[in-house]
């Protein structure tokens, strides 16, 4: 007796749906990706066991090395309204051109009386600027202090957040600089904040 021959159905799957999915999902971290700007002052960072995510908002961060002391905060609004606060207060006019190429900087490390020409530079100048830090004064209030003040207000004036801050600090750098930016801290009262360092291998 013969055996009846079941036909056989394609096995072809149509991928079109998958491949708008990838495709969807692709374009999704392009455009949401943010980029790795690059440190002015590159520092040697300590290295920990301990692992815990760095904020994308809300955060101020002091970078410490080589004799000088780097400040930026991130949200360009923030930006924005910190330099029409320090414009204010050392009596210097910004644009809103001006106010918008400071917008774009990470971090920063001169002085109020250079932060004029500073910005004004084209992006391949700025690079190669030396910055010579931001002025730390500890017998009077400091540039620093004012930043970081003017940093929390606009922050917290924005978004109604308490700024957090962030040291950043060469492992080769002098105990005394790191102190300079601690004493700062505890003017404002801000006894907590968080050291960045490099993840050590735990073995």
């Amino acid at each position: 007796m013969s055996r009846i021959k079941i036909p056989r159905k394609s096995t072809a799957i149509d991928m079109t749906a998958m491949c708008d999915v990838a495709f969807l999902l692709l374009t999704f971290f392009i455009l949401t990706a943010k980029l790795r700007q690059e440190d002015p002052l590159q520092v040697d960072t300590p290295a920990a066991t301990t692992k815990v995510l760095f904020p994308d908002i809300d955060v101020a961060t002091l970078t410490v090395g080589k004799g000088k002391i780097f400040f930026g905060v991130e949200g360009t609004d923030v930006r924005q309204e910190l330099l029409d606060a320090m414009g204010k207060k050392y009596n210097q006019t910004f644009t809103p051109d001006e106010k918008k190429k400071f917008s774009t900087i990470p971090s920063f490390g001169v002085p109020m009386a250079q932060l004029k020409q500073f910005i004004n530079l084209r992006e391949e100048d700025r690079k190669k600027f030396t910055q010579p830090g931001i002025p730390v004064d500890t017998t009077n209030t400091s540039e620093l202090f004012n930043w970081i003040h003017e940093a929390r207000v606009a922050d917290a004036t924005l978004r109604n957040k308490s700024l957090r801050i962030a040291i950043k600090g060469d492992s080769k750098q002098e105990y005394p600089e790191v102190k300079k930016v601690i004493d700062i801290l505890q003017k404002q009262a801000i006894n907590k904040f968080s050291l960045i360092t490099s993840l050590k291998d735990s073995k």
